[in-house]
């Protein structure tokens, strides 16, 4: 024992000691905390040896510091900023099931958030393992149980410790490329990296990967914009002439459902429905709905949703589109499309504050004219959660500025209630609604908030049928990106009638549908659709509905009620699925077993195009956003946004003062109304409307992507 202690006194000693103290928390964290799908001996082997490598090399650098006042500061601090990578990855992964990149990073930055709001919740007791051994290493140095050396170690004895490091990096390397050919150069899969290089490596190869993007973008010529074009055009697909125009000239209200599942529609809980009236709108007769339309989003989750309901592009492979390029990327979005060709107004309505997720610079670039975000409601006291104002208040509350927008509008609501993790009130609660009991409180709570979603929703449709408003309107409603992650769908098994030692990757892959409906009131042919489509198809297929070409424009969805509409559906990973089969991580799953799929040579090749179109569809939209390739495209009649025109501030003075201009009448539902508001038409049992807007306790609102289910 003393000689261990006179070991540790020495750099040498103390270097190997917060190596191998790193390496063991490394090794917790990939057990414990991650899933890798880790195979066969070798892999096991791989994924053991890997932390040593980029570890002994970045603690060498302390090395390089001759003076102890300066090597034991060093390589303390690494050894944190280290510990504090892992970690903040270990919270992102029990998240996202995936890990922080740096556009993750800057990205969040730049909404002011980070990893907070319901972090907190995503914290585990065994936590304290990744921190306990600083703790006691700082205060064995404080109390010079640990004494500081101050021989120096030289710069060649440096230089050989470095060199080890990386020969170590080299043989795992080798070792990694043997048993996952091309690992870096293709990029199958984050897990894939980390699990066989490591964290760190990964972190330093999205640094590089992130960079070399930027020079792209300063790099990106017209030409590159030709091959994206043809792409578009020959896939584009022409209208259903039945459905073609069904909607023109009608206002447009979407209801974006936070982290909705379609497993929720017509979804029992002890002989109750968990959303009664969506139930009832998504089997009406004016409602065309989709039973196998699936979200697409990346990390960058909520935004990553609106990005491709307003531009028809995906998001980005790493990271949140709107948050990394969505200040100075060229858009052709849905609020300008509809303003230039149309003449409508567009608006937002989110109850958090204006910079998650950048939307306020991001909803400038695509032409929104109003963006009344939690600047514009009384959020104090239980108002709010920590993710933004609650859902009846959100509808309650917006309608005094939806009211005074000049129609035709183009009208989005962003819900924030049924967001992770899942907690609500109890005076906010149905008394009569009882949920599930599966010993997992985030899946059991998942069904109270959507109860109550559903509840807001139903007081909303109330007020536009009794302002007959409704009939002005279509409404689309879907959901942005799943609730339960993958992570905790073995609990929810049950609750879908299926074994948790049966669950599948499949099974993931079929849980990632969420609700897509339009409501047309009127029409009265409406009907559940079977075809199969994803978030990148909406923007087209509502500008149809709308009687609007969408052929001018790059787009890489497709109508969904054209006959002509492309059913293979690409997830951001480069998985898909079709009507017939499921690709996960290259196995291929037969839909109607579940099984994996017995192909012959002819469906081997068939499944084989799908996927070159997945790839080849994600490739395309990535360098369209990462190179801003817009900017060089100008389609007939459309003029580029100039954010400049938006300024945020005042939505409600800039909408009355068109009431009152002379020598133009207006359109507002206000106006319609004989100038007398329809605020009093909206009836909610939201307990909070009550309560004194006084209350001393504000809500602290906070983003609710940075870990959004």
């Amino acid at each position: 024992m003393k000689k261990l202690s006179k070991f540790v006194d020495t750099r040498i000693g103390f270097f190997t000691l917060l190596v191998i103290l790193f390496w063991l928390k490394t090794l917790f964290a990939y057990f414990t905390d991650f899933k890798l799908g880790v195979t066969g001996i070798f892999q096991y082997l791989i994924l053991i040896f890997n932390p040593l490598a980029t570890t002994f090399f970045i603690y060498s650098l302390a090395f390089y510091f001759k003076r102890s006042r300066f090597f034991y500061p060093v390589i303390m601090g690494l050894d944190i900023a280290n510990t504090l990578l892992l970690y903040l990855n270990v919270i992102y992964y029990r998240e996202f099931t995936d890990f922080m990149t740096i556009a993750t990073m800057t990205g969040y930055s730049k909404v002011n958030q980070g990893l907070s709001g319901s972090s907190l919740a995503l914290t585990n007791f065994h936590d304290i393992f990744y921190w306990l051994d600083i703790v006691v290493i700082l205060i064995l140095m404080l109390c010079k149980v640990i004494k500081f050396d101050p021989r120096a170690i030289g710069t060649r004895l440096a230089f050989a410790f470095s060199s080890v490091g990386l020969v170590l990096f080299g043989v795992n390397l080798s070792f990694a490329e043997m048993s996952r050919p091309q690992l870096l150069s293709r990029t199958f899969d984050r897990s894939y990296i980390v699990k066989y290089l490591g964290i760190d490596t990964f972190t330093g190869y999205d640094l590089v990967k992130s960079q070399h993007i930027n020079n792209m973008r300063q790099s990106a010529t017209k030409p590159e914009l030709l091959k994206v074009k043809k792409f578009t055009d020959k896939h584009y697909a022409p209208a259903n002439p039945q459905m073609y125009g069904i909607a023109k000239g009608r206002n447009v209200i979407i209801i974006h459902l936070e982290s909705f599942q379609q497993f929720l529609i017509n979804k029992k809980i002890n002989g109750q429905e968990v959303t009664p009236f969506l139930n009832s709108l998504y089997n009406g007769k004016d409602t065309y709905s989709f039973d196998n339309f699936f979200h697409q989003v990346g990390q960058g989750k909520t935004s990553d949703a609106e990005n491709l309901l307003e531009t028809s592009t995906f998001g980005l492979p790493q990271g949140s589109l709107f948050a990394t390029l969505g200040s100075d990327n060229t858009f052709q979005g849905a609020p300008a499309i509809l303003n230039q060709r149309a003449g409508y107004t567009s608006a937002v309505f989110h109850g958090n504050v204006a910079s998650f997720w950048n939307r306020n610079n991001v909803y400038k670039n695509l032409g929104y004219q109003y963006f009344f975000d939690a600047s514009y409601y009384d959020t104090s006291g239980d108002k709010a959660t920590g993710y933004g104002l609650k859902d009846k208040l959100l509808f309650k509350n917006s309608i005094k500025y939806l009211q005074n927008l000049q129609q035709p509008f183009y009208a989005k609501y962003i819900t924030v209630t049924n967001h992770f993790p899942y907690t609500l009130d109890d005076e906010d609660k149905d008394p009569n609604f009882q949920t599930t009991n599966t010993g997992d409180s985030n899946v059991d709570n998942y069904f109270v908030t959507a109860h109550y979603l559903d509840q807001s929703i139903q007081e909303f449709f109330n007020y536009l049928q009794k302002t007959g408003l409704d009939k002005k309107s279509i409404i689309m409603i879907y959901g942005d990106h799943y609730g339960i992650s993958n992570s905790e769908n073995t609990s929810l098994a049950s609750v879908l009638g299926k074994s948790a030692d049966d669950w599948t990757d499949f099974d993931n892959a079929q849980l990632q549908r969420v609700p897509l409906m339009f409501v047309i009131p009127g029409t009265g042919h409406g009907k559940v659709y079977h075809t199969y489509g994803g978030e990148v198809d909406v923007l087209p297929t509502l500008l149809h509905l709308l009687g609007i070409s969408s052929k001018r424009y790059i787009q890489f969805g497709t109508d969904l009620f054209s006959s002509k509409h492309n059913q293979v559906v690409a997830f951001r990973n480069r998985d898909f699925v079709t009507p017939t089969y499921t690709s996960v991580g290259g196995t291929i799953y037969n839909n109607k077993t579940g099984k994996e799929a017995k192909l012959t040579k002819k469906q081997q090749e068939k499944l084989k195009k799908d996927q070159d179109f997945v790839n080849e569809e994600l490739n395309l939209s990535d360098s369209l956003n990462e190179k801003n390739l817009l900017r060089f495209y100008h389609p007939k009649g459309f003029k580029n946004v100039n954010p400049a025109d938006y300024n945020y501030s005042n939505g409600l003075k800039r909408a009355q003062r068109i009431e009152k201009k002379k020598g133009i009448k207006s359109t507002s539902i206000y106006s319609e109304n004989g100038d007398r508001s329809t605020v009093d038409d909206y009836s909610t049992d939201a307990p909070e409307q009550n309560h004194s807007s006084t209350d001393s306790n504000r809500i602290k609102i906070t983003n609710p992507d940075a870990n959004n289910k």
